[in-house]
């Protein structure tokens, strides 16, 4: 991948510094959702389009059941389901190169399976939506990955962008490299593929609440809202926005009737890497996800070997 590593990340080095000059920050806001209303955020009026895993568990489980519901009715009614093929890709910056050669060189190979469930954190989660849809879009991905310069991720602000903006660096051309990538045919597609009872997962980190989100894009495509594209746009741009470096992506929100905004950034800044909350297959009611079928799990950490 043509973009330099030292020269994505020497901003982010610089992260610690941030706080301490927050209060000059130019950033301007609507209110943030109060502590006491958190768990009943909603978006675009979807109330499956998100979860906080630590504390909306049984949610994501109704999510699963109902996901395995719309499977069994697109395969029609047979014993037992065919086995289920998740894949979980990690943060990386530029090592995300990494997993997307992977990804290509499986595909192939012609032995690359249909996954029932992906999820992306960070440079995981630009990869995340085409290893989703398979097929015809790991041309895309590869495209993406082998002809990706600097100048296609970001504009440096320098100091001054510290001091008196809002981050290091202006991810204007992150969002126009995702708008081209994530088009409505992709929208449509991802939508088709939730029908079917297959989920796609992106990991961002809600700044005011200094918690992971878990986003159902399958289930934001398969809405019809208006905004649905433009929304999931900038989840994939939040999941890749490292925290002080990249200014934070401001995602419109509902709660109790009332209008806020939540600033996201960066999946990795919580966790690396995930499939599902580790409490879910404790839920009664998701057991039988787990003993009904063979499942392969598959992880691609987006690094080198030290």
């Amino acid at each position: 991948m043509g973009v330099d590593r030292r020269r994505l990340l020497k901003a982010a080095l610089a992260a610690p510094v941030l706080p301490a000059i927050a209060g000059c920050s130019t950033l301007e806001r609507e209110a943030a959702v109060p502590d006491t209303l958190a768990d009943k955020v909603t978006v675009l009026g979807i109330p499956n389009a998100r979860f906080w895993p630590d504390t909306q568990g049984e949610a994501m489980a109704r999510e699963a059941i109902a996901a395995q519901a719309r499977e069994v009715a697109a395969l029609g009614a047979r014993e037992r389901l065919p086995p289920a093929y998740f894949l979980a890709l990690s943060g990386g910056a530029d090592n995300g190169a990494f997993g997307a050669g992977l990804l290509c060189g499986w595909h192939d190979t012609g032995t690359i399976p249909e996954f029932k469930l992906v999820t992306g954190v960070s440079t995981g989660a630009m990869i995340a939506p085409f290893a989703f849809l398979g097929g015809r879009y790991y041309d895309r991905l590869r495209t993406m990955f082998t002809t990706l310069t600097i100048n296609d991720v970001l504009q440096e602000e320098g100091l001054s962008g510290a001091l008196f903006g809002d981050a290091l660096v202006d991810t204007a051309p992150l969002f126009r490299l995702i708008s081209r990538n994530c088009d409505e045919q992709v929208l449509t597609d991802i939508a088709a593929a939730y029908r079917r009872g297959r989920l796609l997962l992106i990991g961002t980190t809600s700044l005011d609440d200094q918690r992971p989100v878990i986003w159902n894009i399958g289930a934001i495509a398969a809405s019809g809202r208006p905004g649905a594209l433009d929304l999931v746009r900038k989840v994939l741009l939040a999941s890749a926005s490292i925290p002080g470096a990249f200014p934070p992506v401001m995602i419109d929100v509902e709660a109790a009737g009332r209008r806020y905004q939540e600033m996201n950034v960066d999946g990795g800044a919580v966790v690396q890497t995930f499939l599902y909350p580790p409490d879910i297959t404790l839920r009664p009611e998701a057991r039988s996800l787990i003993h009904n079928r063979e499942r392969h799990a598959y992880i691609i950490r987006n690094g080198h070997a030290r």
